[in-house]
């Protein structure tokens, strides 16, 4: 296993097209086929991607910033910044328009990439808005004479044939790029990650992940946020892997069989909807087949944790791999290997379950702040439940005090606290939030909390800010309930709420299909979901289902009353981050008066 170390993303780079020029590194779906562009030929694009801008006057330290999903033109934008010492700035195309405003005036964009029409035309009143704003290049070919007629449009196709331009010399304490942290409340913060950050995650990736040239990944998780970009984008081109570039997150399934992944990078809610399929196939099974997917699960998870295994127990998990496992590995391409969840808790039900078919999980924790990854499980270092131990060269301080009695003081519970060269330099432009955020001694305050174990694993309780406290005097952490309740089929989505009240309820969206398929099973067909949400046979369903994913909390965590709504929490709607963080007080400002009804007896 390589155990590579380098200091900037431009040394990545180089070592990159260098070692692994023939093979293929990007693959992208067009007219019903798959078609690969090799090292080499990226090379050569980010060459001339650099010469392009730097014809249009970009040096070290400029700003380009690009609005874009993934794609090809992603990676050279942002390698062909890297290379002229300039900080790449992603936003996302879900984003509105005003924020991208403040983005690109928070950070001096001097360029701007869009990466279709539909945005260049939005984005096009900000030449006039933003004086520090030199032009903007459209990835989408633009129509004859667009950018002729506007001196400040440039095709992305002419900057890409430009002729190559030298790679400027990088320091390692040099930004690479802000990341713009899409935040609860409040304008977003930018994130500055210098080249050593991003460089010493990739590094860390080398030395603990057991990922080769001949590993492949789909990828579907934003490069805009960190989780993305530097496992899959920055770690797999070190590697000499290849990505293959989703269509759309409706599309994963179908590209999963296409590509046939050995890797998968993903957030947690990725894995609810397989893990809530499978469940949803197995319940229709005889009997039989139910009770030898359980005995196998069991002898899966005795095997992964060293505890002997039976005969009768090693033959059913045989048997279960044969006839159900192996099908729903199937769904993944067949070739699946390792799971890495991030970005949210996964449930340790899901976890094992996935572990138990035969894809290993290693589930690892971090934030922007720390690009992204500051523990992680990995090869033998594995604990479901946790996100792991600290990686390479990075190391966890949980500070007590920090949680004023909120926490558990028998786990040495508090607020977990990191040091290493993955921490960021700062918010840009924050001041006082570096202030807040930052120890004496360089450590980053990660605003979470949680407690390490016996055997040097951690495990997240909590987002402090979200703690909220019962009449009863009892502390709640809302999220991890949240993320089991959502493995119920019947439910989109939900928040739950109790903040200095005598118990929590729950605002619980309903999902429409699952719900409509249980509705004709129980003489209810024709109705609509806004129908089928008052009937007292629904409200019947959806008490046992809280009853049966929560019985695993404490008493004072569980739901006393819940509304059924059937509009999603959603970016357009403001109700979700566009990670899908829940913004948990517009949600309460939307719908404040039915939550209040619920408290009424």
């Amino acid at each position: 296993m390589s155990v590579a170390q380098f200091d900037t993303l431009v040394e990545i780079f180089e070592h990159a097209i260098k070692t692994h020029a023939s093979r293929q590194l990007f693959g992208t779906k067009r007219d019903g086929a798959w078609t690969w562009l090799s090292y080499a030929e990226f090379g050569k694009q980010v060459d001339g991607m650099r010469g392009g801008l730097a014809g249009l006057g970009i040096g070290k330290g400029d700003a380009v910033a690009i609005i874009a999903n993934n794609r090809v033109e992603w990676a050279v934008a942002a390698y062909g910044t890297y290379g002229l010492g300039g900080t790449f700035v992603p936003m996302y195309e879900a984003q509105q328009v005003k924020e991208w405003e403040f983005i690109l005036s928070d950070c001096d964009a001097k360029l701007l990439v869009v990466s279709t029409k539909a945005i260049l035309e939005k984005a096009l009143p900000l030449l006039d808005k933003l004086p520090k704003l030199e032009g903007i290049v459209c990835i989408e070919p633009l129509a004859s004479g667009v950018a002729s007629s506007n001196s400040r449009v440039h095709a992305y196709d002419a900057l890409v044939a430009t002729k190559p331009a030298p790679l400027v010399k990088v320091d390692k304490t040099d930004v690479a790029g802000l990341i713009y942290t899409s935040g609860t409340t409040g304008n977003p913060k930018g994130v500055i990650l210098t080249h050593h950050n991003l460089a010493s995650n990739v590094s860390a990736i080398h030395a603990i992940f057991p990922m080769s040239t001949e590993d492949r990944s789909l990828s579907f998780l934003p490069w805009a946020h960190s989780f993305g970009q530097t496992l899959e984008l920055h770690g797999l081109f070190s590697m000499g892997a290849s990505v293959a570039i989703c269509e759309g997150v409706d599309k994963i399934l179908d590209n999963l069989l296409e590509v046939q992944p050995t890797l998968l990078f993903s957030v947690p809610r990725i894995f609810n909807r397989l893990y809530a399929a499978v469940q949803k196939q197995l319940a229709s099974k005889p009997a039989p087949i139910q009770s030898l997917v359980a005995a196998a699960l069991v002898a899966a998870t005795k095997k992964r944790v060293g505890k002997p295994v039976g005969f009768l127990e090693g033959a059913a998990l045989t048997l279960a791999n044969k006839l159900v496992f192996s099908k729903v590995r199937a769904r993944f391409g067949g070739r699946l290997r390792y799971a890495f969840s991030g970005g949210a808790a996964i449930s340790k039900e899901v976890a094992e379950f996935i572990d138990g078919i035969g894809v290993t999980v290693f589930e690892g924790y971090g934030l922007t702040e720390t690009s992204p990854i500051a523990t992680a499980n990995y090869p033998n270092n594995q604990k479901l439940g946790s996100v792991g131990k600290a990686i390479p060269h990075v190391r966890i301080w949980i500070d007590t005090a920090a949680t004023d009695g909120r926490a558990d003081s028998a786990l040495k519970e508090g607020e977990i606290v990191i040091y290493g060269p993955n921490v960021m330099r700062g918010y840009h432009n924050r001041a006082e939030e570096n202030a807040a955020v930052f120890t004496s001694d360089g450590g980053f305050r990660s605003g979470d909390m949680g407690y390490v174990d016996g055997e040097g694993y951690l495990v997240i309780t909590g987002r402090i800010k979200e703690l909220y406290k019962l009449e009863n005097g009892k502390y709640v952490a809302p999220a991890p309930l949240e993320e089991q309740f959502k493995l119920c089929p019947f439910i989109a989505n939900l928040m739950v709420y109790g903040d200095n009240k005598p118990h929590n309820v729950a605002l619980i969206v309903a999902a429409e299909v699952p719900l409509k398929e249980w509705a004709a099973a129980n003489a209810l067909s024709g109705k609509s979901v806004d129908e089928l949400v008052k009937e007292p046979a629904v409200r019947e369903l959806y008490k046992k289902q809280l009853d049966h994913y929560g019985e695993a909390f404490k008493g004072f965590e569980s739901i006393k009353d819940f509304a059924l709504i059937t509009t999603d929490f959603t970016t357009d709607n403001g109700m979700l981050t566009p990670k899908m963080s829940l913004k948990r007080r517009a949600v309460i400002e939307a719908y404040g008066d039915l939550l209040a009804s619920l408290y009424k007896a």
